[in-house]
């Protein structure tokens, strides 16, 4: 009873939380549902004024599918599974004594905050680069991965059209990240935070940018481009340019593959055809022999 108990007041709580920022009543630098809409917005705006694909349409292919799953992954899905997670949490403690900081290599809190910021974006963005990498070398992983690969025009809101079963994929490895740092998150999170929406955007927006010499460093659209090609050369026979944030990963470990800058590629995956027309067809999409 005490697990069913967690996992029903976490669940209320993010649900109270998340009204509570729908009705401004958080710090500004902690609503995170306003603070996505202004992003979504700057980030589309822009889109609008600089196009790289200047005949791709403002309300392109795919755009509201898109929008639902913004809202649906980034908020209401947290409402669902938060409480899994806080049950889970705890059950690992009360049967193997684990907690937040039992595997911590460093303690972040003798650190500066600037430093605790670098150190847990570089730390959760290397993890989150393996987790993606996994995605498209597991079978089982990909049948998940294939819907967000299924997207046909980029735009921003395609950052967030992905699977439900990916936020379960990512979170273990996310924890753990976070538990070879000391087991929190620097008060400062949310720059962190704010700032991966903002590069995802980016990334999978209808906009052409590189960085310059910053493009070793960050993810960019020109580069996620060609992650979402439907072929790729020969010799990334799993997939290209995996990066999320940080570029520089694909380019320590070669996995970095840009052929053009003309943004005509054909995105997709060979038999992306079956995959799910709508919002409804797609959160079951994987679980099915054949998909």
């Amino acid at each position: 009873m005490e697990y069913i108990k967690l996992l029903i007041d976490s669940s209320i709580a993010v649900l109270s939380w998340t009204s509570n920022q729908i009705f401004f009543k958080v710090p500004h630098s902690e609503n995170y549902f306003w603070g996505l809409i202004i992003i979504s917005l700057l980030v589309w705006i822009f889109e609008i004024i600089f196009p790289w694909r200047k005949s791709q349409k403002i309300f392109r292919k795919g755009f509201w599918i898109d929008i639902i799953y913004m809202f649906f992954n980034f908020f209401l899905f947290s409402i669902i599974i938060v409480g899994f997670y806080e049950a889970f949490n705890k059950l690992l403690f009360d049967l193997f004594g684990i907690a937040p900081n039992s595997i911590a290599l460093i303690d972040l809190s003798t650190f500066s905050q600037i430093t605790q910021l670098i150190i847990f974006f570089i730390t959760l963005d290397f993890f989150q680069w393996l987790t993606h990498i996994m995605m498209h070398r597991f079978d089982f992983l990909w049948k998940f991965h294939k819907v967000h690969h299924s997207v046909k025009e980029m735009g921003f809101a395609a950052h967030f059209h992905y699977h439900w079963m990916e936020n379960i994929l990512y979170k273990p490895l996310k924890v753990f990240a976070v538990m070879l740092i000391g087991g929190f998150e620097p008060e400062q999170a949310y720059i962190i935070h704010f700032l991966a929406i903002t590069i995802g955007h980016l990334n999978h927006s209808n906009i052409k940018l590189s960085y310059g010499p910053l493009k070793y460093i960050f993810n960019n659209p020109i580069m996620h481009l060609h992650h979402h090609a439907y072929s790729s050369s020969n010799n990334f026979k799993t997939g290209v340019n995996f990066a999320i944030s940080l570029s520089l990963w694909d380019y320590i470990f070669r996995t970095n593959y840009i052929p053009n800058e003309n943004g005509d590629t054909k995105l997709g995956y060979e038999g992306d055809q079956s995959m799910a027309r709508g919002f409804i067809g797609q959160l079951f999409y994987g679980f099915k022999k054949g998909d």
